[in-house]
Parts: structure tokens; sequence; C-alpha cells
């Protein structure tokens, strides 16, 4: 069940301000090419990057399962170039055989348990052509990124389109070395605050070649930034390119 932030059509209008395309963007664009593929795009969101990647000659799928995030990429420009599917990973279903697969945002980290990590990326390898690539990212465990997501340090004020301007911060409710609990919190010009909470899973790199190994995949190439550098104590980033070879 995808979180409010996903869900309710208040929080869903305020998400492209709130996380405006940046640097994961531009690598996956560039990873993409400029040689027409099939693309799908796993937890699509909004559709921003879905429809960019049509836009530059890409056949490309958007599949996520939070209704409210699909309404807005379906209103997006140039959204009537992709074809949208209200599933999750693990459902997925479709004929088509993806050259690439994306996972952005950092949504591999909603898959909270051993089982639905290991459904989705079983689901996508069944979706990818001969040699095609999975790619996605999930934060570097050791960087402890949750320290910053308290409200001191996290508070920004933002202005949305329609809206005004809208204070936005983050609260750390638990946290384990594998799991964080946290809430969202926004303020409205109304005066409305609204908290949606989260969980995430983080995991180092070992495990998760494990469990890439263990869905087919092969050969991995690594990263630990958006420039490609090499994953190292600290990185902010695990980044994951894997291979369906068969």
């Amino acid at each position: 069940m995808p979180d409010d932030i996903f869900t309710d059509p208040r929080l869903t209008a305020v998400y492209d301000s709130v996380n405006p395309p940046g640097r994961d963007s531009d690598f996956y664009l560039d990873l993409a090419g400029t040689k027409p593929r099939q693309i799908l795009d796993m937890g699509c969101g909004t559709g921003w990057l879905a429809c960019e990647l049509a836009a530059r000659g890409h056949t490309v799928t958007g599949a996520d399962p939070a209704r409210a995030m699909l309404d807005i990429a379906r209103r997006r420009p140039g959204a009537d170039q992709v074809a949208w599917v209200g599933t999750d990973a693990a459902s997925l279903n479709l004929e088509t055989r993806f050259d690439l697969a994306i996972m952005t945002g950092h949504v591999f980290q909603v898959f909270l348990t051993d089982e639905d990590v290991g459904a989705a990326l079983r689901a996508i390898y069944a979706h990818l052509a001969p040699g095609g690539r999975l790619a996605f990212e999930t934060r570097n465990p050791a960087a402890r990124a949750w320290r910053g997501w308290i409200p001191n340090v996290s508070a920004e004020q933002v202005e949305v389109p329609g809206v005004g301007i809208i204070a936005a911060h983050y609260e750390v409710l638990s946290a384990t070395e594998t799991l964080v609990t946290f809430e969202t919190h926004y303020r409205f010009p109304d005066g409305t605050a609204v908290a949606s909470p989260s969980t995430l899973r983080f995991m180092g790199q070992d495990e998760l070649a494990a469990y890439l190994a263990d869905a087919g995949f092969a050969p991995v190439t690594w990263y630990g930034d958006w420039d490609r550098t090499p994953i190292r104590s600290g990185c902010p980033e695990i980044i994951a390119i894997a291979e369906r070879q068969g």
C-alpha cells in the first residue's frame, strides 16, 4: 500500500515542487542514451522522467501503484506518448520486453521485506529482453542520511504553483540499521498541517548483490554517486546497473 504522500491528492500536487529533477534524473537520461529503446519506468510517480524519455525518442511505459501520482502523470505535456500502467513491481504482467528498466527516487527502499525485494527483482527480470538492464539506486546505509531528517536540519519553504508557499520538514520516529520510519510534514498557506508517515529499508552492497544474483542478474556495475564514482565508505548512494544475460 503506497504511503499517503503518494496517494493523497493534496500531497501529490506538491510532490514535484518539493522533489524537482536533479543529478539523478540526468544520470538516468544519460544512461538511456540516444538510440531509441523500450524503457520501463517502474515507480514512475508523477511521470516527469517518463515523459522526458519519451520526448527523446524512447518507447516508454510508466508504472506505479499510486493512482493519485498517475493522475498527475497522465495530465503532463507529452503524456500521450507514454503507456501508463497502475501496478506495483511484483505484480507486473506486461507483454513488452524492455531494453532498460529504471527505478528512481529511491523507490527501491519501499520494499521492506525479503519477499518484497525478491518478488520485485524477479518480476522486472522477467520483463527484460536478453541483454536488458535494470538500473536503480538506494541510499548507502553507511552514510546514515536519516540523521539529517530532523526538523531543524530538513526544514524548507517551497513555492508551489497554484498553491503558494508551503513549509516542509522531516522527522524520524524510529531507526535501526535496516529500517527507518519517519514523517514528512507539510504546512499549507491556509494553515493546514499534514504529516505523512513512511518506512524505508536500507541495504548494503553485499546484501543487494546477493538479491540481484538470486533474481538472475549478472553482471552488475556499481557506482557510489551520480558522477559515476566508485562505491566507497560513506558515499551517499549505492547505484546498481544489473544485466539480464539470457
